[in-house]
């Protein structure tokens, strides 16, 4: 199951990595009404397939033993016995895991990282989400949370961020970043004309997305902004590689699929920027071929295992 704050998807996977069967329903406000959600989803699947376990896949801190939620900003558990809970409802083994660590193990067993002994998943969407895998298995650091490389800084004082830090990679990298900087040029180039002028004073509409969508047709401003996006996703790329010398980088979360119009410049500016540029093999930089079912592949393979593991 993928648990984020606007919808439950449940998938029944078998052991290849097939998903056989998707549900789906909105992401309640309640914590009681979000545990019933998780539990009627799974009743409704176990009752055409022979279900062995559940594994959670949650946008949030989820504990060292991969049974609570600490917290997730879009969800209403705080310090929540979850697995316990959802066990005890269903009859079945229950495992959490953080869902870019989901589906960084998803994309490791079955898609754009098979085989791989060092892999980063970097998932871009509204944020900046990453995974670490070292021979298959992922790296939680001390506490659970690493890596949170959606927040390096890589602008020195540059733009604020939520998190509390400024210039933080994701304030340059990331569909509300690209948002962000289509507004900005629109203010310093107010003589060039432009198809996301009429809506750069509303932010439910000049979006991430809005802007990708207005490039592809040729707009100069949201070309100029993607290409500062490519730019700063390079950049970034180049520091992780300085860091983690992975072998492959997997690219996903929902603006990937934006990817033709910047990946190959991000590549460009990565083989560039990183340390030792042209002494060293670079990672290898790729879309993940799980799609939006990476944290749900993920997170049935997580469950799969803890079941081989208990007995």
């Amino acid at each position: 199951m993928d648990v984020g704050g606007t919808s439950v998807r449940a998938g029944v996977v078998d052991e290849h990595g097939t998903v056989l069967r998707i549900e789906r329903t909105g992401t309640p406000a309640e914590e009681k009404r979000l545990d019933d959600a998780v539990v009627d989803t799974v009743h409704r699947l176990m009752r055409d397939h022979e279900v062995a376990s559940v594994g959670l896949a949650v946008a949030g801190f989820v504990s060292d033993d991969r049974a609570s939620v600490r917290f997730a900003p879009h969800l209403a558990w705080r310090r929540a016995p979850v697995a316990e809970r959802i066990s005890r409802r269903t009859g079945l083994p229950v495992v959490l895991e953080h869902d870019v660590n989901a589906a960084a193990l998803g994309e490791h067993r079955f898609g754009a990282a098979r085989g791989v002994g060092v892999a980063v998943l970097v998932a871009i969407g509204t944020g900046i989400g990453a995974a670490l895998l070292i021979d298959g298995q992922l790296f939680r650091g001390s506490f659970g949370v690493a890596p949170e490389l959606g927040h390096l800084i890589v602008v020195p004082e540059g733009r604020p961020c939520p998190c509390g830090k400024s210039g933080c990679w994701e304030r340059y990298t990331s569909g509300t970043a690209l948002a962000t900087r289509a507004r900005e040029l629109l203010a310093e180039r107010a003589d060039v004309v432009s198809t996301l002028t009429e809506i750069a004073d509303d932010p439910a509409r000049l979006t991430g997305q809005r802007v990708a969508e207005a490039a592809r047709d040729g707009d100069e401003i949201a070309l100029a902004a993607m290409a500062e996006f490519a730019h700063w996703l390079g950049s970034g790329l180049a520091l992780v590689s300085d860091v983690y010398d992975p072998e492959v980088i997997v690219l996903g979360g929902g603006v990937s699929a934006s990817a033709e119009l910047f990946l190959d410049r991000a590549r460009a500016r990565h083989a560039e920027a990183m340390t030792g540029a042209g002494f060293r093999p670079a990672a290898r930089i790729q879309l993940g071929e799980l799609g939006d079912l990476a944290g749900i592949v993920g997170a049935a393979e997580l469950a799969r295992d803890h079941v081989e593991q208990t007995g």
